[in-house]
């Protein structure tokens, strides 16, 4: 099954866009590792180094948004978006929709963008999504472990609907809206309305974080394998984004799990050249950290050099021979067909994992509210998709070490780390 990058169901690509392009990029947030709003020059220092990497399997010219917001304004459009027009970046756009009962100033914020870019810009969308892990954090799972701030499938469902009737006459209509969660968020049955609202699915996956599940890097391939072929069952013809993945350079271990650059070239030669890149939309984790507080590091460039930390050539892009193919995604399919379905399961119990970077995600506060931040950060499990588990797998240090990990609101005002 040849994959293919068309993520319209129900939706057409919107125009300037290949239909049969599988895109390469990095996620970014809103703000730099000293918490520092991030402005134009920096977006575009980020998106053209993408650009630039020496011995890279494809163009990094797309880039995964968290929010459409400045950082600490209230509904200014953020500056990444001129940036992208001025390098040509492609943009997987990004709705806050977590510890909010609305997203209208994500809604104002790229109205005024559409209004003050026009075609510039609508021409680089390649999709939007609403929200980032909000279902994980507000399960049985993610409140036991003390995720942050989530927003359950009634309240995004509705912000779904609420950003197709504000952009219904608008370039924009035609851009296909989906959502971003874990493998466990996406097979919740209690989260199926939202999964048929979406044009395409969206899934975070972490073997690094794979607790209790041999996640010592020889292992990660199979890992990943198991999470996305789980996602792919339920999607129902859907496709599925990778939007986050990666493994740590630096850091303290988790469980088997070791940090290291070593690690982190077989990771991105494993999982990134033989199962991802060009095959499936895919946002890597990350060009660079955004949150200095955050002791596991996952950038590939922290300096923005055009030489990365390892050698980003790919030796090889199948599977080797004595691989398990029967359960791996050697050849996945970012249109969801040829998947097997699989039934939606209960909510998985609160002792159950998810393989996710609990730093790529914020919890939301207040400057009136005690709720998870990045510095007591929230946590997160991991959990072994092919079956279920009741081995606690600890808590992780949600420390915003992703491009947005955290968010603080503040008097009104957005900031993702």
């Amino acid at each position: 099954m040849k994959l293919s990058s068309t993520i319209v169901t129900g939706a057409a690509l919107v125009a300037g866009v290949s239909a049969g392009q599988n895109y390469l990029g990095f996620n970014s947030g809103n703000t730099l590792p000293d918490e520092s709003a991030k402005f134009e020059k920096d977006f575009l220092a980020e998106f053209s180094t993408a650009q630039k990497l020496a011995g890279s399997p494809g163009t990094f010219n797309a880039v995964r948004l968290y929010t459409n917001i400045q950082a600490y304004s209230t509904n200014t459009p953020i500056e990444a978006f001129s940036a992208a027009i001025k390098t040509k970046t492609y943009l997987l756009l990004g709705v806050w929709a977590s510890g909010t009962s609305n997203i209208n100033n994500e809604l104002a914020a790229l109205s005024a963008a559409v209004k003050l870019y026009g075609k510039s810009f609508t021409d680089l969308v390649i999709g939007i999504s609403i929200g980032s892990e909000d279902l994980y954090r507000d399960s049985a799972t993610g409140r036991t472990n003390k995720a942050g701030v989530g927003n359950g499938p009634d309240e995004i469902l509705g912000f779904i609907n609420a950003y197709k009737k504000e952009f219904a006459n608008t370039a924009l209509a035609k851009v296909p809206v989906g959502h971003v969660d874990t493998w466990d968020a996406w097979v919740n049955g209690t989260n199926k309305e939202v999964l048929d609202a979406v044009d395409w699915i969206g899934v975070d996956e972490y073997p690094f974080y794979e607790t209790g599940k041999g996640n010592a890097i020889g292992n990660a391939g199979k890992l990943f394998d198991q999470a996305y072929k789980t996602t792919l069952g339920v999607a129902n013809g859907k496709p599925v984004w990778v939007t986050e993945t990666g493994w740590p350079l630096t850091g303290p271990s988790w469980d088997e799990a070791i940090p290291s650059v070593a690690n982190a070239k077989s990771y991105w030669n494993e999982v990134g050249c033989k199962r991802l890149f060009n095959k499936v939309p895919t946002f890597w984790y990350n060009l660079r950290d955004s949150n200095p507080a955050n002791q596991v590091k996952f950038g590939i460039s922290q300096s923005l050099s055009s030489t990365p930390s390892f050698n980003l050539t790919c030796a090889s892009t199948t599977l080797d021979d004595d691989e398990d193919t029967s359960s791996s995604i050697s050849k996945p399919t970012s249109t969801g067909k040829d998947s097997s379905p699989t039934t939606l399961v209960q909510a998985p119990s609160s002792t159950s994992k998810s393989g996710s970077n609990n730093s790529s995600n914020g919890g939301s506060k207040s400057s009136d509210d005690s709720s998870s931040t990045d510095k007591d950060a929230s946590t997160k499990t991991s959990s072994n998709p092919a079956a279920s588990s009741t081995t606690n797998a600890g808590a992780i240090n949600r420390l915003s070490g992703a491009a947005f990990a955290g968010v603080a609101l503040v008097t009104g005002v957005l900031a993702f780390f």
